[in-house]
């Protein structure tokens, strides 16, 4: 009578033999733990949703968001009553008109490019300044490693909002400064003082790794510097770098807000066709400069600013644990 492997397994070691599952990657490991933090799912649905409406805000907005409408001004949003009957709202402006008459919620839907373009261009430029110079400074070491750490220093030792303010005023009237209604020149203020961050998190990580064995085995056998950089040591360093511009992203977003608050950011559209005519931040000054007639032009910005900003938060925070190698 034949005997299957599994009793030849049961008669040879006393206990049936256990099927073994191949081990999961990092990355898959880091999803299943980041699917079942219920905060950070919920907020990549909120970002995906802002940038839907981003992408859609031709289709969704009701109205242009830089068209006036006379008798039309300071309206209330369409469940508010007014003591004025001619500010109580109608169901053709759901959150009801600027002081100029302009639609709020189409405002609100063209602000949300200007808020998500700015999170993530500046992180990319961040990324191509930072991420070379922290791999050049951590593995070469010596006069180069000093050379470069000196020079970052230098530029965090400078107030980050206020160089971007010099900045964004020192240069407001050339073509940097009118380029895309200002977001250029925005893009390149937030970058200049943004990378310092990321380039001392990849020195780091690089000071970390390039004495490890599977280094110094490509270093042995004659594997060229570049391929040892961006092939072995950067794929080790993406887990932090990817919590990093998860942090960065709502960081830029409030930055500006603030310059447009504070008249330093973008600048306002009159062309009807324009890809970004207002912003949250621009929305915001407006608020505040007519507080007096309601708080609903303020507050409508600033929930979508806040959440939006909360979304990426909580966001980081669920990659950072889905990510630690150490974690559940």
């Amino acid at each position: 009578m034949a005997t299957s492997p599994q009793a030849k397994a049961i008669m040879a070691t006393g206990a049936p033999e256990m099927p073994t599952r191949a081990p999961r990657s990092l990355w898959s490991d880091a999803i299943r733990r980041l699917r079942k933090n219920v905060a950070a799912v919920f907020s990549i649905g909120v970002i995906l949703f802002f940038i839907v409406i981003a992408l859609f805000a031709p289709l969704i907005a009701p109205y242009s968001p830089i068209t006036q409408t006379k008798n039309n001004s300071l309206r209330q949003p369409t469940w508010v009553q007014s003591d004025n009957p001619g500010l109580n709202g109608s169901p053709e402006h759901l959150l009801g008109t600027d002081a100029l008459g302009r639609d709020i919620f189409s405002q609100l839907i063209y602000g949300s490019r200007v808020s998500l373009i700015v999170g993530f261009i500046p992180q990319v430029i961040v990324l191509l300044i930072g991420v070379p110079l922290g791999l050049i400074s951590g593995y070469a070491g010596g006069r180069v490693d000093n050379l470069l750490m000196r020079f970052t220093d230098i530029i965090i030792a400078f107030p980050d909002i206020l160089f971007v303010i010099t900045l964004t005023t020192a240069l407001r009237e050339t073509f940097l400064g009118q380029a895309f209604n200002g977001l250029l020149l925005i893009f390149t203020a937030l970058s200049i003082v943004g990378w310092t961050g990321i380039t001392r998190l990849v020195r780091g990580q690089v000071l970390s790794l390039k004495e490890k064995e599977f280094i110094e085995s490509a270093r042995a056998v004659g594997v060229p510097t570049s391929q040892i950089l961006f092939r072995h040591i950067l794929p080790n360093t993406l887990a932090p770098i990817i919590v990093s511009v998860a942090f960065g992203i709502p960081g830029a977003i409030i930055a500006e807000a603030f310059l447009t608050f504070v008249g330093t950011g973008m600048r306002p559209s009159t062309d009807i066709n324009a890809p970004f005519p207002t912003s949250w931040g621009a929305m915001l000054l407006d608020g505040y400069s007519n507080l007096s007639s309601g708080p609903w032009y303020l507050l409508f910005p600033v929930l979508c600013v806040g959440l939006l900003t909360m979304a990426f938060t909580f966001l980081g925070d669920g990659l950072r644990d889905a990510l630690d190698p150490r974690g559940e």
